[in-house]
């Protein structure tokens, strides 16, 4: 049967882009379906806007630093309104960018909403399209619950809607979408309160990253409220005050709430079941290391796979997977094991590999693990001094690393060489046998005792 493409990617995003174009280059005709601008979440509600409020809030640090070392500076004012207008003219620069790579690798853009009417067709608006193969890769969309008042608030979208710093603001969430909105906003001068509904955040990664974190917070002034389940939001005047479950008293009222607690993907808005597609009980998509659907001409990638939602993964296994198919590389794949990931806290962190507990989960007291706490050099006369701290988790008589964890200023950047070694199977006798480098925070990890 002849087909009008070779493929087509529903999602405009990074997996979806990162596919199609390295399919055209291997010589196939490609095209991609999206309903908004091109670059997905990272581009236009994640990543990318996250980091550049991230570096503001960084610089606000810097600002307050700055006495300790005998500067005279005084913060007259921010001005976030001028922060979000440049920001979103980056962001539409990068919209362009995306769109000028489509056309040049000749792959074709739909506008429009994307959904299946079978396994080789696709709907867009008005139109129907045909393809050999179909890929997967719409992404998700931020969870908000079905309680009273819950539409009050908003969600991380509306974070990067805002046009006007809040002044008094609740972050509603657990994750690492939570305490990033929470350190950018009180950073910045917003007061916050960091609602949690059990005891400590990041329960995913090392309890080192949170309790360190934790600390640091308090310190600086952000307030945790912690083991709160929220029974609805109400308006009050032209606030928002939030009713716990547990009763009491209310907290707040805030001049907004943000939701925090989590994503979910967009797999019900590809009319899934009209291609025999399998969905399981969360909305993921299930795929095999080859990123193949229980279809055999269909492909899933990034978010809407439930599988390390990263964008540098979704565009990895999209690049890899247009290789296989199209490039004649019969054994290409993506290894999901050991990604690293970042937390643009205040400070960052940085995780790679295992955490204490599931390593002994896996290797029970077949495991050592190497810490160090300490305040770096650049705290050494700030009036606020911010605690880093690392771990490394090692395996086995020949310490095999198997997990490193950070927490402190830079270690956003030092992380991926590290992680390389991990990947490559570095030992502890690895790490020692490499010269410091000298002073910097990132040479405690090569002389732990």
């Amino acid at each position: 049967m002849s087909y009008q493409y070779d493929l087509v990617a529903i999602g405009g995003g990074s997996g979806g882009v990162a596919a199609s174009r390295r399919a055209a280059r291997h010589g196939a005709k490609c095209a991609v379906v999206e309903f908004d601008r091109y670059g997905g979440t990272c581009v236009n509600r994640g990543c990318v806007p996250k980091k550049i409020m991230w570096y503001g809030a960084h610089i606000a640090h810097a600002i307050r630093d700055a006495e300790g070392y005998g500067f005279d500076v005084e913060q007259k004012g921010f001005n976030w309104t001028q922060l979000v207008e440049d920001r979103e003219n980056y962001i539409r620069r990068l919209n362009g960018i995306y769109e000028k790579n489509l056309t040049g690798e000749n792959v074709d853009m739909l506008n429009g909403h994307g959904s299946l009417l079978d396994a080789h067709t696709v709907q867009v608006g008005d139109k129907q399209v045909t393809a050999e193969r179909i890929l997967l890769a719409p992404g998700g969309t931020p969870d908000v619950p079905n309680i009273p008042g819950a539409e009050l608030g908003i969600s991380s979208d509306g974070f990067f809607e805002l046009k006007t710093q809040p002044k008094k603001v609740a972050v509603i969430g657990a994750g690492y979408i939570a305490v990033e909105l929470a350190g950018m906003l009180h950073a910045l001068g917003s007061d916050v309160n960091l609602i949690i509904r059990k005891q400590h955040f990041l329960r995913e990664f090392d309890d080192i990253l949170s309790s360190t974190l934790t600390q640091i917070m308090h310190d600086d002034g952000l307030q945790i409220v912690n083991n709160t389940e929220i029974d609805s939001l109400q308006k009050v005047g032209d606030q928002i005050a939030i009713v716990p479950k547990q009763g009491g008293e209310q907290l707040g009222p805030y001049d907004q709430v943000i939701w925090a607690i989590g994503r979910r993907p967009l797999s019900k808005e590809l009319n899934p079941q009209a291609a025999g597609i399998e969905v399981d009980q969360r909305g993921y998509i299930p795929t095999d290391k080859w990123q193949a659907t229980n279809v055999d001409n269909i492909f899933a990638i990034g978010d809407v796979t439930g599988r390390a939602q990263l964008t540098p993964v979704a565009i990895a296994a999209g690049r890899r997977l247009s290789d296989r198919l199209f490039g004649g590389m019969s054994d290409r794949h993506l290894d999901y094991s050991n990604i690293a990931s970042i937390v643009f806290s205040h400070p960052p962190i940085g995780a790679v590999g295992l955490t204490e507990n599931q390593a002994r989960e896996k290797f029970g007291d077949d495991i050592k693990c190497y810490n160090a706490t300490f305040t770096p050099m650049y705290h050494a006369f700030t009036r606020h001094p911010q605690k880093t701290a690392m771990k490394l988790v090692v395996q086995g008589a020949d310490e095999k690393v198997v997990g490193i964890h950070m927490i402190g200023e830079g270690v956003d950047e030092m992380l991926q060489g590290f992680a390389v070694a991990l990947k490559m199977g570095a030992t502890k006798k690895d790490f020692d046998d490499t010269v410091a480098i000298h002073p910097t925070s990132s040479e405690e990890l090569v002389t732990l005792v």
